[in-house]
């Protein structure tokens, strides 16, 4: 058997006996004859040394995942993501500067396409019309309503795929306001959505606000927030943290606590 570690849990993070995160517990289920350690984000670099030679007593240790810039070839539900989860496609045609994933992955490249319900590619919509009809095939037979919180990018909606992710009916679709010149594809695409059938009130439609760069303030991410509000969706504070250290800059953790979930969000902005 092969044991998973992760320096951190997230909410993607598989929950099954055999997946571990940090050092190892008292206690192990037996058979354990590889370790692989997946590392996500590149802050976490500096600790998987000693992540290393901790599981290093138990069996070899590899030592991978999207910080190393791992393929995805061959990636299998719940092995390194937790069963539900799906990822169809890797890469990003876009060069945006806040972003590693072309870099790390390259130009858009189409994966065999495995069962899941939340879909977490970097962006789907830029894949083919031949990959997304699969997709969307794929989750029409799934159990649960499917979710894109890897986010879709506004500038590729159609009104086509949005009657589509209608058709699906979708839980969530996150879209991204990340730099100024994204406010005016954001607002077409809430049209498309909104006339497609999908409504404000639902909270279906989310959207990552990037925000805490250099030079930004409160004040203008608020702005933000707003914008996108208008535009139909509900906002998701993303606030841009050190890749050497994982630290957001002082005073934007509170920022995002209120600009993280909907309850709240709706609750302060209708009183």
């Amino acid at each position: 058997m092969i044991a998973r570690v992760f320096p951190t849990r997230t909410t993607a993070t598989p929950d099954d006996e055999y997946a571990f995160v940090g050092f190892p517990p008292k206690h192990l289920p037996p058979g354990i004859e590889k370790v692989f350690i997946s590392v996500l984000f590149t802050w976490h670099l500096r600790e998987i040394e000693a992540l290393r030679e901790a599981w290093a007593y138990i069996a070899p240790v590899v030592v991978g995942g999207p910080a190393y810039g791992s393929s995805a070839d061959d990636f299998t539900p719940g092995l390194f993501v937790r069963n539900g989860y799906t990822i169809t496609s890797r890469g990003c045609p876009n060069n945006c500067w806040f972003c590693a994933v072309p870099s790390r992955e390259g130009h858009i490249q189409e994966l065999p396409i495995r069962r899941g319900w939340n879909v977490l590619d970097s962006n789907l919509l830029a894949c083919s019309g031949t990959h997304l009809e699969k997709v969307f095939s794929m989750l029409s037979e799934q159990d649960r309503r499917p979710e894109f919180t890897g986010g879709l990018e506004a500038k590729r909606l159609t009104p086509e795929i949005a009657k589509e992710l209608r058709r699906l009916k979708t839980k969530q679709a996150f879209f991204a306001y990340d730099t100024q010149d994204d406010l005016e594809p954001l607002q077409i695409a809430g049209e498309m959505m909104l006339r497609a059938g999908f409504t404000r009130a639902s909270h279906a439609l989310r959207c990552y606000v990037l925000c805490g760069w250099e030079n930004d303030s409160e004040e203008k991410a608020e702005k933000r927030m707003i914008e996108a509000m208008d535009a139909g969706f509900t906002p998701m504070a993303m606030v841009l943290m050190d890749e050497k250290t994982g630290k957001k800059k002082p005073g934007w953790s509170k920022f995002q606590k209120r600009w993280a979930r909907p309850a709240i969000i709706h609750a302060k902005t209708n009183s």
